[in-house]
């Protein structure tokens, strides 16, 4: 019986140890056949894709349909992946070119707004100190979606990439092919816009 008890505390580990690894150590066992490690990519990006694919629509339902099609070409063309880029980049592109057909399709380019399930304030990650956070802290999702909505999509896009999946500068270049100082650009001056409308809102 202790034995027993030991083995299944080994396989525990084993599990709990898999689900530590980086995304792209999961990516590669994957590739090797092992579906729990497709399954704990789905669990770590699945909102995020949802997050990052609603900016391009005004419907869930489609962002859903898009996030839905990615993560079916992640198990269906793992193998394109190479382990040269980091993982996050790759998902993000692909999810980006398929929200992209999917506007294409639609004829129309609409942006979105930020949300999440629980209603839950969103806190930008200014590590460049350009917004106050007491400000983001007290400002409601609804208003916030108002404040994106209203800069400019190039942006918009470029700081929720930053400030909002937290990914890199060079993942953000590679995601929307451009270079990395008119990045660094968009995001600044996003955010400086983001500022002024929050202050606004605050002294109002």
């Amino acid at each position: 019986m202790r034995q027993n008890l030991q083995i299944l505390s080994t396989e525990s580990s084993k599990v709990k140890d898999k689900f530590k690894l980086s995304d792209e150590k999961l990516i590669l066992r994957f590739q090797e056949g092992d579906i729990n490690a497709y399954n704990e990519l789905v669990k770590r990006y699945k909102d995020r894709l949802l997050n990052f694919v609603f900016r391009y629509f005004n419907n869930r339902e489609q962002a859903e349909d898009v996030v839905q099609e990615t993560l079916i070409k992640l198990y269906t063309h793992a193998s394109y992946y190479k382990n040269i880029a980091k993982f996050s980049t790759w998902i993000f592109t692909i999810a980006k070119n398929n929200a992209l057909t999917e506007l294409r399709k639609n004829k129309r380019k609409q942006t979105d707004s930020l949300w999440t399930d629980d209603g839950k304030v969103i806190d930008i990650n200014s590590n460049d100190q350009t917004l106050d956070r007491r400000v983001q802290n007290e400002i409601a999702v609804d208003q916030l979606n108002k404040f994106l909505d209203e800069i400019p999509e190039n942006f918009r896009m470029a700081v929720v990439l930053r400030d909002f999946q937290e990914l890199s500068y060079d993942e953000i270049s590679k995601i929307l092919e451009i270079p990395i100082g008119t990045i660094k650009s968009r995001i600044n001056r996003g955010r400086i816009q983001l500022a002024e409308k929050m202050k606004h809102f605050k002294e109002n």
